[in-house]
């Protein structure tokens, strides 16, 4: 896949995984790019945000990330072209205190991705809320959780284990707001 100016955040992700896949190198999607394909664009991120599983070195993922056309720039990649840089970091894939996340397959047209689950992407949003009182993070996980199936149960009980229920429940709040008439269930 050729990358251009004019190519999108959801066609980078295609073209360096599919570039990290051929390289034999395990990485997941993680951060706001998750998040805005997720939210299906109202969460803009400028750059994508990759998590490495397997224990790779970095000539290697050099070597993967030239193919798809990006060189390193410092700590990240970035292409002549393309409007988005990346960055890679190592494992484990953990949202907040919970190292137990397993990557999800996530369809983009003709191809695929490893990325956080729209649940556990609702949640890296809502941890950066949650520790850091980021307001971004919480209109994120709010514009995910409107558009895509999160189990919000399951978010309660991990947020409560973050020690952040108050933060969570101001969360479904904003929900709420954003879809009258919907509920928010999640007791």
């Amino acid at each position: 896949m050729k990358l251009t100016r004019r190519s999108g955040l959801a066609d980078v992700a295609l073209c360096v995984g599919k570039a990290l896949e051929t390289a034999g190198i395990r990485a997941v999607l993680t951060g706001g790019a998750c998040a805005s394909l997720y939210s299906r664009g109202r969460y803009e991120s400028s750059d994508l945000d990759f998590v490495v599983v397997n224990e790779v070195r970095t000539m290697r993922l050099d070597a993967a990330m030239e193919d798809a056309g990006f060189l390193r720039k410092g700590g990240h990649y970035e292409h002549p072209e393309a409007a988005f840089f990346v960055e890679f970091f190592p494992g484990p894939l953990a949202v907040g205190e919970d190292a137990h996340v397993r990557p999800a397959v996530h369809r983009i047209r003709k191809g695929r991705i490893m990325a956080l689950s729209p649940t556990d992407s609702c949640r890296d949003r809502l941890a950066a809320f949650f520790h850091w009182n980021d307001r971004h993070g919480l209109r994120a996980a709010v514009e995910i959780a409107h558009r895509q199936a999160v189990d919000l149960k399951m978010m309660r009980a991990w947020s409560i284990r973050e020690g952040a229920l108050d933060k969570f429940e101001q969360f479904v709040a904003e929900l709420e707001r954003m879809a009258p008439g919907k509920k928010a269930s999640c007791r």
